[in-house]
């Protein structure tokens, strides 16, 4: 069936054998996602949404349903997609400017023309100074932004961020956040977050999918208005109506 959304999960569930027996991650999943939308999975740890992630890179097979990238099934990775996960993964013999090029290296597209590109990224966050320092010369912030250019340089349609913001102080996660949403909309790209946070939720997401734990169900899918949506986040947390939807998400993950 054509469909014309970007992203499909059509009735996904995902099973892992272990010693113990069979452990059911996710079951049934069934979601959308649209060209230059931002959707967040959000929900408490075991519930699944790094699971969905990994299916949706082509990394795990889920053990039945479909995922969809252009009406095309994935069944593996794909260079459409970019990674970006909560540890930068930097490689420390490397300097930032050849870690920038490494997944360009990678996919064989390693021209003087992407590499410009990649330059051109990394100024653009600001660290164009620091091309032939090495990661353990930056902070933690300096190497996700590093991470992110990385990520970008291969000129992905979909970038997968798994709480990449969560081993930071929060002065410097709400910094990125604003980079990351300015960058991806200028880019024009299409991203599906994983976190537990829920301002980080509300405040980056176009759509919030909650999924309940053991196995992962979608509970329920939040639409964030365009009063929130169209600051970047951090002044998106000063808006009125904020604090009335991060009540309903609260209420909505039954935190007691």
């Amino acid at each position: 069936m054509q469909s014309d959304h970007l992203i499909s999960f059509e009735h996904v569930t995902k099973t892992f054998i272990t010693w113990d027996g069979e452990t059911h991650a996710v079951e049934n999943v069934s979601f959308s996602v649209n060209e230059g939308e931002f959707v967040t999975l959000l929900g408490p740890s075991g519930c699944g949404k790094s699971t969905l992630l990994s299916i949706l890179a082509g990394l795990i097979k889920p053990t039945n349903g479909e995922v969809h990238i252009r009406n095309e099934k994935v069944t593996g990775t794909s260079k459409h997609i970019g990674y970006m996960l909560q540890q930068d993964y930097l490689l420390g013999w490397r300097t930032i400017k050849e870690n920038i090029f490494l997944g360009l290296e990678i996919q064989g597209l390693e021209t003087e023309q992407n590499q410009k590109k990649a330059l051109k990224l990394l100024a653009e966050m600001g660290l164009l100074s620091y091309k032939d320092h090495y990661p353990s010369q930056l902070s933690g912030g300096m190497r996700q932004r590093v991470a992110l250019v990385r990520t970008l340089a291969t000129n992905p349609d979909i970038l997968l961020l798994d709480e990449p913001f969560s081993a930071l102080d929060y002065q410097t996660k709400l910094k990125l956040e604003d980079l990351v949403i300015d960058t991806l909309r200028r880019k024009k790209k299409t991203a599906v977050l994983v976190t537990h946070d829920i301002s980080e939720a509300i405040a980056m997401s176009d759509r919030i999918i909650i999924l309940s734990p053991n196995p992962g169900r979608i509970k329920t899918v939040i639409e964030i208005p365009d009063v929130i949506r169209t600051p970047l986040p951090f002044a998106s947390r000063e808006v009125p109506e904020f604090q009335s939807y991060f009540q309903m998400v609260w209420k909505e993950l039954n935190y007691s």
